[in-house]
C-alpha cells in the first residue's frame, strides 16, 4: 500500500518505520527539508519533501501535525489527491477535528494512537512504539465503513489495541486520563518551584526521586501540546479539573479535621481503583 504521512515527528516517524518494515511504500511531508532528510536517512520513509502534491499516489494519508494545523493541512491537500484517498489524523482531541474535516472530506476517519515519549522529533522515532498501546478510531454515522476498515487494518498491523468510540466520548475519556494529568502534573511542578526558602527548594530538588519523577513527567512535556489539549478539549478539561479540585478539597478537609480513618478509607479506595486504568 502507498501510505502518506504529513508531519515527520515522533509519531509520524515511528508509523513510517513500522509500515516500511512491513513492505508498504511510505511518502512523507515535512515543512523542513532537514527533517525530510533525517526521515529518509533513518528509514522512516521512502521519499520525503515539503510538497503536498508528492502524496498524489497515496491510498491513505496520516496527518501527524499539531491539532491547529490539521484543518489547514487538509484544505491545502485536497486539490492534490484522489477522492478515494482515505485521510486520518493522530490528534489527541477528536470531536472538533472530526466536525471540521468530515464536511471537507468524505473519506476522513478520526484516529488517536495513544503512545509517545517525553522527547519529540524524528530523531526519537522508533519501531514498535505502538505495540500493545490503545489506538482509538472515532468514526461518525457518515464515515464510510471502507475507510474505517483501511485505518483499522493499518493500526492492527502496528500491534496496537483498537478501540472504536464516538468522538465526544473519546474527548471526555482522554480529559481524565491524558489531559487532566498534564495540568495536574504541571501544577505540581509549579507548586514545588514556588517554595520561598531557597535552601529548602534546593534540598527538595536534591531529594526528588522516583515518586516525583513519575508524578511530574507529563507536566514537563511539550508546552505546545499542553496548550492544544486545553484549547481543543476545553469544556471536558474544565469539567475534569473541577471534579479533581473537589476531590483534592475533600482530602484537604480530612487532613484539617485529622480524620485519619476516613483518609485511609479514601486511599484504600484509590488503591483498588488504580489497576482498572492500567494495562500490563
Amino acid at each position: 500500500m502507498n501510505i502518506g504521512i504529513i508531519g515527520l515527528g515522533l509519531i509520524g516517524g515511528s508509523l513510517g518505520l513500522d509500515w516500511r518494515s512491513q513492505g508498504h511504500k511510505v511518502f512523507g511531508v515535512s515543512r523542513r527539508e532537514s527533517t525530510c532528510a533525517q526521515a529518509i536517512a533513518c528509514g522512516a520513509v521512502d521519499r520525503a519533501s515539503a510538497d503536498l502534491a508528492s502524496l498524489k499516489t497515496a491510498e491513505v494519508i496520516f496527518i501527524c501535525t499539531p491539532l491547529a494545523a490539521i484543518r489547514p493541512t487538509v484544505e491545502q491537500l485536497i486539490p492534490h489527491i484522489d477522492p478515494a484517498t482515505v485521510l486520518t489524523d493522530v490528534g489527541s482531541v477528536k470531536a472538533p477535528i472530526v466536525d471540521a474535516i468530515a464536511p471537507l472530506w468524505h473519506n476522513f476517519v478520526g484516529g488517536h494512537p495513544m503512545a509517545g515519549k517525553a522527547e519529540s522529533g524524528i530523531e526519537v522515532a522508533q519501531t514498535g512504539l505502538f505495540i500493545g498501546k490503545p489506538y482509538a478510531i472515532a468514526a461518525i454515522d457518515t464515515t464510510p465503513p471502507t475507510a474505517v476498515k483501511v485505518v483499522e487494518q493499518l493500526a492492527r498491523s502496528l500491534q496496537a489495541t483498537i478501540y472504536h468510540c464516538h468522538p465526544a466520548d473519546h474527548d471526555r475519556a482522554v480529559s481524565w486520563i491524558s489531559h487532566l494529568p498534564v495540568m495536574v502534573s504541571a501544577s505540581l511542578i509549579a507548586a514545588c518551584a514556588s517554595e520561598p526558602n531557597p535552601a529548602v527548594l534546593e534540598l527538595a530538588q536534591q531529594l526528588a526521586s522516583s515518586g516525583f519523577r513519575d508524578t511530574s513527567r507529563v507536566g514537563g512535556g511539550s508546552p505546545e501540546l499542553g496548550v492544544m489539549m486545553a484549547r481543543y478539549n476545553r469544556p471536558e478539561l474544565l469539567r475534569s479539573l473541577q471534579q479533581y479540585r473537589d476531590r483534592l478539597d475533600e482530602i484537604a478537609q480530612l487532613i484539617v479535621r485529622e480524620d485519619w480513618q476516613a483518609l485511609e478509607k479514601q486511599l484504600n479506595s484509590t488503591q483498588l481503583a488504580r489497576p482498572k486504568f492500567l494495562r500490563e
